[in-house]
């Protein structure tokens, strides 16, 4: 048998993503953060994933300042990545809000990987198109003061047995 190369073209980035966003078998709000991330730049994605996961898990675990981060990070002047992270997940629950979130960090994670492989050896990935058109937010952003008040998913999600009433 004989060995023959050939070109396979480049590496598609967004590969697990897509795969993500389709598969059936993950919840709603993971195929939507999958599809949220396509195109995304990954360092710049897998970071603001990660910041926004601390600051819930800092708010969830009751840290001083915790609200306060959260408000920045919602009111970041930057394209509007983080807020729609935070919104997909938004009032399902903090524990499914976090995990669902460090789901697509793991997916991140790989793909930042993958990525930092790829630019070492020389190869260029697919070219990524940015979903975001613009660099500052589009409409109006949360604002920046740490003094709101947090919602029944915060206390009463059904994996920490509660129920939410009528």
């Amino acid at each position: 048998m004989m060995n023959k190369a050939f070109a396979v073209g480049r590496f598609d980035l967004d590969i697990a993503l897509r795969d993500a966003s389709l598969d059936e078998m993950n919840r709603v709000a993971r195929r939507s953060l999958a599809n949220a991330s396509i195109g995304v730049e990954a360092f710049d994605a897998y970071h603001s994933a990660r910041e926004l996961f601390e600051t819930l898990e800092a708010l969830h675990e009751g840290q001083r300042g915790a609200k306060r981060k959260l408000a920045q990070v919602l009111s970041c002047e930057c394209d509007d990545y983080q807020r729609c992270l935070y919104y997909t997940v938004a009032g399902r629950g903090v524990l499914q809000m976090l995990d669902d979130l460090e789901w697509l960090i793991d997916l991140l994670k790989a793909r930042c990987e993958v990525s930092a492989g790829l630019f070492r050896s020389g190869t260029l990935p697919l070219v990524q198109i940015n979903p975001y058109v613009s660099a500052e937010p589009d409409g109006p952003v949360p604002a920046r003061g740490g003094e709101f008040e947090q919602g029944a998913s915060w206390f009463l999600d059904p994996a920490l047995g509660g129920q939410v009433g009528e």
